[in-house]
């Protein structure tokens, strides 16, 4: 792996296949009864989160815990960012404290790629702007993978708001890069700008039929509908989207038997997810969560733990 975590961009397929190896190993840590391992012991992990989160930010902050690093939670409404300071003043005055990793989310596109530039530890990106968030992609394909085995030649489908999510972007070079086709589906006004010339240089296929798409599909992950980043009407009402591009109960019947289904969290039930899909026997939400401490202690074993640290 390189130095920092900002993209997908920064592993290969073959670093990604050995840290799924390293997060099978710490995926075991969850069943014992002491949940804790020396690997990173004496290393000191910030979380610096400038947008709300529960998922990202627990699962990081147990990650750290169980490796045995001293981990630090930071929100903006507690930094000094609220008196006016800027990103780079805080992050290189939490940096000259001696801190061994940063872990980042920002609402600015590129803000974690700025802030591996202004600091010499390494930085991971839990989620920037509409750009990326590289490490939720990587537990899709985790559980995918624990899931299906090989994710060379399935079929997956990301449906719902792709021009506000990072996930979707994230996702699709993950997947592809595991040898994934992926078909993107979502209104014509949550297609992102430029989807045509992008998916053929990507190469992903797109759609804007949700149901003769799910039949022919492997896998099918539903992203939510990110409503606090619209300033206008992308779809006439949420009853109007959901009969359109919600994973109801008939289009659940749609699915071949044994199709996973996954969702980032969190969920807005009743409009891109109905509770029978939500919950339903494929449903693999939770196990993601469960692969999310799994795989960010993997990334944070791969990035700061020294050539002689042992993963047990």
């Amino acid at each position: 792996m390189k130095r920092h975590l900002l993209s997908i961009d920064d592993v290969t397929a073959d670093d990604i296949g050995a840290l799924f190896e390293t997060a099978a190993e710490m995926h075991d840590v969850q069943r014992r009864e002491v949940k804790k391992l020396p690997a990173l012991r004496g290393r000191t992990v910030i979380n610096l989160f400038f947008e709300d989160s529960t998922r990202t930010r627990s699962s990081f902050e147990i990650a750290g815990k169980w490796l045995s690093a001293d981990v630090i939670n930071l929100s903006a409404k507690g930094s000094s960012t609220s008196k006016g300071e800027s990103l780079r003043d805080t992050v290189l005055t939490v940096t000259a404290m001696g801190v061994d990793g940063l872990v980042m989310r920002h609402s600015a596109s590129g803000a974690a790629q700025q802030v591996s530039q202004w600091v010499d530890v390494p930085v991971v990106n839990a989620g920037d702007g509409t750009h990326e968030h590289p490490t939720q992609a990587l537990l899709d394909a985790y559980t995918l993978t624990r899931r299906l085995g090989s994710l060379s030649g399935r079929h997956v489908a990301i449906v719902g708001d792709l021009t506000h999510s990072r996930v979707f972007r994230s996702n699709l070079k993950c997947l592809t890069k595991l040898g994934a086709s992926v078909t993107a589906v979502a209104p014509p006004t949550l297609m992102p700008s430029g989807v045509s010339a992008w998916s053929k240089e990507a190469g992903f296929a797109t759609s804007y039929d949700l149901d003769e798409v799910l039949p022919d599909v492997d896998a099918v992950m539903m992203l939510r509908v990110q409503r606090e980043r619209m300033s206008g009407g992308y779809f006439p009402s949420a009853r109007e989207y959901t009969v359109g591009y919600g994973l109801t109960r008939d289009r659940l019947a749609a699915l071949r038997p044994g199709t996973p289904i996954l969702h980032p969290g969190p969920m807005n039930r009743g409009l891109e997810i109905s509770a029978d899909a939500a919950d339903a026997v494929d449903s693999v939400v939770l196990d993601q969560v469960s692969a999310g401490v799994a795989v960010r202690m993997a990334v944070l074993y791969h990035l700061l733990a020294g050539p002689d640290e042992g993963a047990s």
